[in-house]
């Protein structure tokens, strides 16, 4: 029985995983990029809380003020999927 090589069965998964992405970012507030190597998804304010407004937060009052998140979007965990290994020449030399 003939296997498929690995390139051809990385090339099937990629548009795979596009497709759950664009699933997941429909459902819910999420921003994407995606490249040959991954997809990462992060999540993002949304426009219709009533906390922060879209702003994603506020500032704190004090003598070091800092910027204080907001639950909608700081909650929630960032997704990352990986989708081919990354070479030893393309990652950053720090």
């Amino acid at each position: 029985m003939r296997t498929l090589p690995r390139s051809l069965i990385a090339a099937a998964a990629v548009p795979v995983a596009l497709a759950a992405a664009a699933a997941v970012l429909k459902a819910d507030r999420w921003q994407l990029y995606a490249d040959r190597h991954h997809i990462h998804l992060t999540p993002v304010a949304r426009r219709s809380c009533p906390d922060c407004r879209g702003a994603g937060g506020w500032w704190a009052d004090g003598p070091f003020p800092e910027m204080e998140a907001c639950g909608c979007w700081s909650e929630r965990r960032e997704i990352r999927i990986r989708l081919l290994p990354v070479p030893a020449w393309d990652e950053p030399p720090f």
